[in-house]
């Protein structure tokens, strides 16, 4: 893709998903061609770009039609993003925190069950790692660790399904990084849960890694409930 390309679609989508493009808001190619100073073919590339993330519909002899939020592609990556970058952020976070309330855990009774030794390790690896960088209070390197525990926790399951949800909660454990939602300093006990967690599925104690899990999301969700306890949620 085109750096022009890459800013068409950075600006239109941030513009929809931060609500200054209501749903039914029609655009024009020619228009956007004007507004950002682009050719037309970039202009369209960027339009199929939002239509497959489910942002625009194109609508005959009217343009291009802005879609209401339950037909986006709300685990894409650059709308979790996106949305986690402006006015929506607490709905965007509350969402994805519940998400991972109700997955991670069973994905870490199915890794327990069913990780191959090289996921084990990695797991393992990973937690120590965090241990050091949280010991050392380097939070920029304790939240991409911790990005990497919880993706690898994914994966490890075994599960394509859950896999899946690895981009998308990546992108918003790093989002609490970016706007300062990481305590500047982890706490001990979160630090001895993920050790815990990979632990048990290095062993195979799927009882063991659901509870250590369940502890993390728990406290996850008490920490960040501030951030969005005046966000509405959506109507689908």
């Amino acid at each position: 893709m085109s750096s022009l390309h890459d800013r068409v679609v950075d600006s239109l989508g941030r513009t929809i998903t931060h609500g200054a493009m209501p749903p039914g808001t029609i655009m024009v190619a020619e228009q956007l061609e004007q507004d950002f100073g682009v050719s037309r073919s970039v202009i369209r590339e960027a339009l199929r770009v939002l239509e497959s993330l489910g942002l625009t519909e194109s609508v005959k002899r009217l343009g291009i039609r802005v879609r209401s939020i339950d037909h986006w592609n709300v685990l894409n990556p650059h709308i979790v993003r996106w949305r986690m970058d402006g006015p929506d952020q607490g709905a965007q976070l509350r969402s994805l925190t519940e998400l991972r309330a109700a997955v991670e855990p069973a994905a870490a009774v199915l890794a327990a069950q069913h990780a191959h030794r090289q996921a084990k390790d990695t797991l393992l690896a990973l937690a120590a790692a965090m241990r050091k960088a949280g010991d050392a209070g380097d939070v920029d390197a304790f939240a991409t660790l911790d990005t990497d525990f919880h993706r690898a926790l994914l994966r490890a399951s075994g599960n394509e399904m859950f896999a899946a949800l690895d981009r998308a909660i990546g992108e918003v454990i790093r989002g609490r990084s970016t706007h300062g939602m990481m305590p500047t300093h982890p706490a001990t006990i979160t630090l001895d849960r993920h050790e815990e967690v990979a632990h048990a599925i290095a062993t195979g104690d799927a009882e063991r890694a659901h509870a250590a899990l369940t502890h993390i999301m728990h406290r996850t969700c008490r920490e960040l409930s501030p951030v969005w306890e005046d966000a509405p949620r959506p109507e689908l």
